[in-house]
């Protein structure tokens, strides 16, 4: 299924290029489906409690800046959508997190926990001026900026997976998406994070039978 413009009304209808954090969580996309940032991410409607605040957005803070990177990187098919927001919502607990505390990693986050070598090919892609030596300070220009935040897992999407992969996530079905967990997260496909992808296809209206 392809969408008539660039996931239009995804999340909200203002400005993409200055997102207003106070920006509702609806998403409807070309006006047949419409849900809750919430529905994915349970645990994003407050950071109260947060272990590291400093790194936790609510549903309501993510989704203008989720918007803003769909567009930037083109990401135009409910399918991919959902592999997406499935995997920043798992990986950061619900957007809890924004940089690997366990085991600890140094270098590795962003919103889909990115290893520090794909943080400095992203970096390097925007320009921010990285030399590599210093993972830690490469994840920091990264993640000070929530448009590079939230942008890096649509990045990854569009530049590491390739189009066998793009494909099968862009039909909706659990074997497109276990590819891209497998093929190119190169991680294991789990009960977790796989109830993570099905609430998102459900949000997206994407078919998994």
């Amino acid at each position: 299924m392809r969408l008539s413009s660039v996931l239009a009304s995804l999340f909200y209808l203002g400005a993409l290029s200055a997102p207003s954090l106070a920006s509702p969580t609806v998403l409807t996309i070309a006006k047949r489906t419409s849900g809750s940032l919430l529905d994915i991410a349970p645990k994003a409607g407050t950071c109260a409690g947060a272990k590291f605040p400093n790194e936790c957005k609510t549903a309501a803070e993510a989704a203008p800046f989720i918007n803003q990177a769909f567009h930037t990187y083109c990401i135009t098919t409910p399918g991919e959508a959902a592999a997406i927001l499935s995997t920043m919502a798992f990986e950061t607990v619900d957007f809890k997190y924004n940089v690997n505390h366990f085991p600890g990693v140094p270098g590795q986050g962003t919103r889909n926990m990115q290893s520090p070598q794909f943080n400095l090919l992203y970096a390097q892609s925007l320009k921010l001026a990285v030399d590599g030596s210093d993972p830690k300070a490469v994840l920091a220009q990264l993640t000070v900026n929530p448009a590079y935040d939230f942008g890096s897992a649509a990045w990854f999407l569009t530049t590491q997976c390739n189009d066998t992969v793009r494909s099968g996530l862009k039909t909706g079905k659990l074997g497109g998406w276990q590819a891209y967990i497998t093929e190119c997260l190169h991680t294991t496909v789990t009960p977790g994070r796989q109830a993570y992808w099905e609430r998102a296809a459900k949000v997206m209206g994407v078919s998994i039978e």
